[in-house]
């Protein structure tokens, strides 16, 4: 079998943060499957097909790229960011445990990416320079109740938190609802970074406190990092730096 399937992540938005690993992969390819603004990223070139579909769509994505693998052909799966944060990369499995043992042949790789939070993280310093963890906001694949849960429990470990998928059209209220959780918890004055389309011409970064984070500040092309108890705002002439301390202090 001549075929391969390659799961890439295409960074958060500039061309030059596409690794070279992934650039190459997608310079080999026979075809590109992905969701339409990920595969509208990626230049058409003779001998390349493009397979778009819309969002929500990732398992039957992922079965038409290994079954185009399985052909012969050399596939790539797009994701934006990293494709094992949230993205393709999981698909893939699912529809590998769950698919014809034909699939079990197939050669796949899964190539990093940089994803969002860490683009958004270096922009703005180093918020994400202690202990972080990251939570998907969006209950399409897992109930509120767990978010929720999570959130406490990550706000009461004193965890800097990258926030996905804040808020959307279809999902305007979880945000809300995911703040006051937030204030409640760990208190108002936490620093939060509104990150949106880092590394493109429309980016925009804002930091500001807990108490002032409202809804209307995120939507889909957001990450949001609610930083720890200890991560701080360094004034500085040349620009301002949102930064977690690698160390905390005995007794906090």
């Amino acid at each position: 079998m001549s075929g391969w399937l390659a799961i890439a992540g295409l960074g958060p938005g500039a061309a030059e943060l596409i690794t070279p690993e992934v650039g190459q992969a997608l310079a080999q390819a026979t075809d590109m499957v992905g969701y339409l603004p990920y595969v509208d990223r990626v230049a058409a070139r003779p001998g390349l097909v493009r397979h778009a579909s819309d969002n929500r769509e990732e398992i039957a994505r992922a079965r038409q790229a290994l079954q185009l693998a399985a052909e012969g052909r050399r596939v790539v799966v797009v994701s934006s960011g990293d494709p094992g944060v949230f993205a393709m990369a999981a698909a893939v499995c699912e529809a590998l445990e769950d698919g014809p043992s034909a699939w079990g042949e197939v050669d796949v790789r899964v190539l990093p990416g940089i994803t969002a939070m860490l683009a958004a993280s270096a922009r703005a310093g180093a918020p994400l320079g202690h202990d972080f963890c990251a939570i998907n906001l969006s209950d399409n694949l897992k109930p509120w109740t767990l978010i929720e849960r999570r959130l406490r429990l990550a706000v009461e470990a004193d965890f800097a938190i990258a926030l996905y998928n804040p808020r959307s059209k279809a999902r305007p209220e979880g945000f809300a609802r995911a703040l006051e959780l937030l204030r409640r918890v760990g208190g108002e004055q936490r620093l939060v970074l509104f990150a949106r389309a880092v590394s493109t011409p429309e980016e925009q970064l804002k930091v500001v406190s807990l108490a002032e984070a409202h809804p209307g500040m995120a939507d889909m092309r957001t990450v949001v990092i609610i930083g720890s108890s200890q991560t701080r705002l360094l004034s500085r002439v040349a620009g301002a730096l949102l930064y977690t301390p690698r160390s905390v202090p005995a007794g906090v």
